[in-house]
């Protein structure tokens, strides 16, 4: 029996849909790297040859974010949930403070890292309100330390479809997010942020790797000293993203996707698609009594949807029908249920257009 070689719409979270433009030229140059005879994962990463991927790699994405020249740019080893520890190592001297909202899963899971090398003052983040939908909490009801070294707030969660649809603005000192899930779909104000990272399994290629974004000038106030070398943020930035054998495929493909992004037009866009994207997946859920967002207006997010059904004894029936259309990943995650479509970059409008459809047709089926 021979591959199906039918490619499906992936929904999933994370590791989420890459561009099929750059898996095919991936593929392409699996064996043989620009003619090098080797991959470019059998390539040495002190060789002329790493250094020009790296070197574009990282223009690239400077040019995506219009990245200002005092900020540097690093390609770390590992998840985000490595920078959970690794900023507050960097931040905070013993017995200093940051300020820290609470969200869901991922930022829950910050906190509790983040809380071996620091004290935090929590701000919760996220609410029920009186119709029994998720909100952000409104920035004139937060009550933070303006003490606090820094705020750290995730922009998107993924679990529960929650996104920040601005920037916090009432914090006088530095902000750090976690923008794994929504880095390079939207413009981003670079110059507001002290530190910004993102797991590379969203929006920017395979998982095993994390893109920082660090104003250069906090390097002298960073608590170093009990740091391991790896885990210091100006340690890694002197040695070129390569205190080590640095992730050296993720850098490569992460390289592809950004060429691609440049290609489509770069982030403004995408960001068009994007919201085109989300804005017609729910507006068809509003319109349905089957379907419905458990996310207030004002509060959803563009790149993952959270859907529940009226009836939720259908969903398994819905999981199995989808992927039989090739519709896959569309499960909630186990700690919140019901549906999920994530729609990163990679998802094309023509992939929202088919779960609509289906999702139509599968309500017809039920009544």
């Amino acid at each position: 029996m021979g591959l199906d070689m039918t490619r499906a719409f992936n929904f999933s979270a994370g590791p989420a849909a890459i561009p099929t433009e750059v898996l095919e030229r991936a593929q392409k140059e699996l064996l043989n790297w620009n003619g090098y005879g080797c991959s470019v994962m059998e390539l040495g990463h002190r060789t002329p040859d790493f250094q020009t991927i790296l070197d574009k790699t990282e223009d690239d994405l400077r040019k995506l974010l219009n990245i200002p020249k005092n900020y540097k740019v690093l390609f770390m080893h590992g998840s985000a949930s490595h920078q959970f520890a690794m900023v507050p190592m960097n931040f905070l001297a013993p017995g200093e403070t940051a300020n820290y909202l609470e969200m869901d899963h991922w930022s829950k899971m910050c906190i509790k890292e983040a809380s071996r090398f620091g004290d935090m003052h929590i701000q919760q983040g996220i609410r029920t309100n009186s119709d029994g939908l998720l909100e952000l909490v409104p920035e004139n009801e937060w009550s933070l330390d303006e003490k606090g070294k820094y705020l750290h707030f995730t922009s998107n969660e993924t679990i529960v479809g929650v996104q920040f649809q601005d920037d916090p603005q009432s914090f006088s000192g530095k902000l750090v997010s976690d923008m794994c899930s929504d880095i390079l779909s939207r413009p981003i104000d670079i110059e507001k942020y002290a530190l910004i990272y993102a797991g590379a399994q969203k929006n920017i290629g395979p998982s095993g790797m994390t893109v920082v974004i660090v104003r250069e000038d906090l390097f002298e106030s960073f608590q170093t000293e009990r740091v391991p070398s790896l885990f210091q943020y100006p340690h890694v930035s002197s040695k070129g993203s390569m205190p080590n054998t640095p992730p050296s495929f993720g850098i490569y493909f992460a390289g592809l996707v950004f060429e691609w992004l440049l290609e489509q037009g770069g982030i403004e866009e995408m960001y068009q698609r994007n919201l085109k994207k989300a804005h017609m997946l729910y507006d068809y859920v509003d319109q349905s009594n089957f379907y419905h967002s458990p996310v207030a207006k004002g509060s959803r997010s563009f790149m993952n949807v959270a859907i529940q059904m009226k009836d939720r004894k259908h969903e398994e029936r819905f999981l199995h029908e989808a992927r039989e259309n090739h519709l896959i990943a569309l499960k909630g995650h186990k700690t919140f249920g019901g549906l999920r479509a994530s729609i990163y970059n990679a998802m094309s409008i023509e992939g929202v257009e088919t779960l609509i459809r289906f999702m139509d047709q599968f309500e017809q089926r039920l009544k």
